[in-house]
């Protein structure tokens, strides 16, 4: 439970911009697709913190490690929350992609440590709840501390939430010694030669570019598109969040014995579900369902994608972690920054669009893999 506070933590500081865009970009005088490289920065340093840290730290002590990634980010939420120019947040923002990168790395695969084997996927689900739970709660509620008091005063929030994390760490996680060291050569191999591996990166790559050039502008989507009233995005990011933490547990339970079809039925669940929001969803009451529908099929991908992961390289854990990591956190940036270019040099409904065709691409990627897990 630690563990899943603290990435609770890490991704609602990661994706708190995506309920706030539209006043952080008036309030720094910068363009919403500007404002959404609040997202791109911290994905691109994430992604290689990632692979770095699980090599560079490979010998510290893991719960070290995390709690020390936890005190880092708390630190660079604050100073978000001062930040007087918007050069400055970005600077911050590259602190967290540090932070996500690599607590995640070390973190998506610690539940082996943790628990006894007939317990892993059940714990490697609550800590990938933390996933889910920062957007049923965690961007939610900073949405609305920053409807009500403010932006800056919900970075001050999740500021504070990181260093509730810090200090879950260090009095409940046990130490937990590295287990050998781990070179950088070895992580090319692994992609080399493992076909699962290599398939769950591209799949990785292809779904989170889809996912994240159409969920970073979801607010001027349901606002400019569907007319919902800016009051109301909150409790829908809300409903989406919660439907999130349904689809986690559930695509958590089936991942653990049918991880291929599992992310077959979420990546043309995404697809089918943003197609229809481009096509039909230009009212509040169509896009709202619609949008509990995307929740419900995003909040299992993570999960699955690191099932998978694990499944792939039992014998390489954090190797493979880091690996589906720095793929997840580059592709956040990269769907972001085509989200962007896409909104600000197209259409917002543009952004739609692009998701349909890379989450149709991952999903014929995933059916293409015949290999047993």
């Amino acid at each position: 439970m630690a563990v899943a506070l603290s990435v609770f933590a890490l991704m609602t500081s990661e994706l708190l911009p995506v309920g706030l865009l539209t006043p952080i970009g008036a309030g720094l005088g910068v363009s919403n697709g500007a404002a959404g490289q609040m997202l791109t920065v911290p994905g691109l340093v994430a992604a290689v913190a990632a692979p770095v840290l699980t090599v560079t730290a490979a010998r510290v002590d893991r719960r070290v490690l995390l709690a020390a990634l936890a005190a880092l980010l708390a630190v660079a939420n604050l100073v978000c929350a001062a930040a007087p120019h918007f050069a400055v947040l970005l600077a911050a923002r590259l602190a967290i992609g540090v932070c996500v990168g690599g607590f995640w790395a070390v973190a998506g695969g610690l539940a082996v440590r943790l628990v006894p084997a007939e317990h892993v996927p059940r714990a490697t689900a609550i800590v990938f709840g933390g996933v889910s739970a920062a957007s049923v709660a965690g961007v939610p509620a900073g949405t609305l501390i920053g409807d009500l008091g403010g932006w800056r005063a919900a970075f001050a929030a999740v500021g504070l939430l990181g260093l509730a994390a810090f200090a879950g760490l260090l009095l409940l996680v046990p130490p937990l010694p590295s287990q050998g060291g781990l070179s950088f050569r070895e992580l090319p191999l692994l992609l080399r030669r493992n076909p699962g591996v290599r398939t769950g990166v591209l799949v990785t790559f292809l779904l989170i570019n889809g996912q994240f050039a159409a969920y970073t502008f979801v607010r001027p989507v349901l606002s400019e598109r569907a007319g919902v009233d800016d009051a109301l995005i909150g409790a829908l990011l809300m409903a989406y969040g919660v439907a999130g933490i349904v689809g986690n547990f559930v695509a958590g339970s089936r991942a653990a014995s049918h991880p291929r079809g599992t992310l077959l039925s979420l990546s043309t669940g995404i697809a089918a579900v943003t197609a229809l929001l481009a096509l039909h969803g230009t009212g509040p009451v169509t896009a709202s369902v619609l949008l509990v529908v995307w929740g419900l099929a995003y909040g299992g991908v993570s999960v699955t994608l690191q099932t998978w992961m694990l499944k792939s390289a039992p014998d390489a854990s954090e190797a493979a972690t880091s690996l589906f990591v720095a793929a997840f956190n580059v592709s956040i940036a990269l769907g972001a920054l085509i989200g962007g270019v896409t909104a600000d040099g197209i259409a917002i409904t543009g952004v739609l669009w692009v998701a349909v065709a890379l989450t149709l691409l991952a999903a014929a990627t995933v059916g293409g893999h015949r290999r047993p897990l």
